[in-house]
């Protein structure tokens, strides 16, 4: 998958980096948000939503493959005068990044779906042991294949891979037209 997504960065099509999403928006400033702290923003891309936790009161790490998409991310971050760590690597490598434990909030806008299944075991592996206890996971993706995306994501999928270390508060199938299910 690192290739398609290297070469939709190389032409421009990222319509990912401007879509702020309103279940993203909740749990940072709504009614009931999390409580700030460290959040892990895993294929963060160009850093939309990283800097925006930032910009939140929130200790932001971001993860990505692509070094152009971090490139920007960077200049954006600079732009907004904001600090984030931002990070070259795979997310099925986490334990290479040299992160420490305690993520309070583990955000995946679109990662994690476009991973192949052994990809997606190593990803739910290494997220765990980075997580605060009582971390919140607020993952979007596809719930079929629609390419570049290999395969969708179900709720037994999830629940198998994440175990039990993880409950799962909610999972909803978005019913909006246009949207994969």
């Amino acid at each position: 998958m690192g290739i398609a997504y290297r070469l939709m960065y190389a032409i421009g099509f990222t319509p990912w980096d401007s879509v702020l999403p309103d279940e993203l928006k909740s749990i940072i400033e709504g009614p009931d948000a999390l409580p700030k702290g460290r959040a892990l923003d895993l294929g963060c891309g160009k850093g939309t939503k990283a800097i925006y936790m930032v910009a939140h009161g929130w200790q932001v790490t971001g993860v990505d493959l692509v070094p152009r998409a971090l490139r920007e991310a960077r200049k954006r971050a600079a732009a907004a005068n904001v600090e984030v760590d931002f990070r070259l690597g795979d997310v099925t490598r986490l334990g290479d990044l040299g992160l420490k434990s305690g993520y309070g909030l583990v955000f995946d806008f679109g990662c994690y779906h476009g991973l192949k299944s052994d990809q997606r075991a190593r990803y739910a592996e290494d997220i765990t042991p980075l997580a605060a206890p009582g971390a919140t996971l607020l993952m979007m993706a596809f719930t079929r294949a629609l390419p570049p995306v290999p395969s969708g994501v179900s709720e037994s999928e999830l629940r198998e891979r994440f175990g039990p270390a993880w409950d799962m508060a909610w999972f909803r199938l978005d019913e909006r037209p246009g949207t994969p299910r």
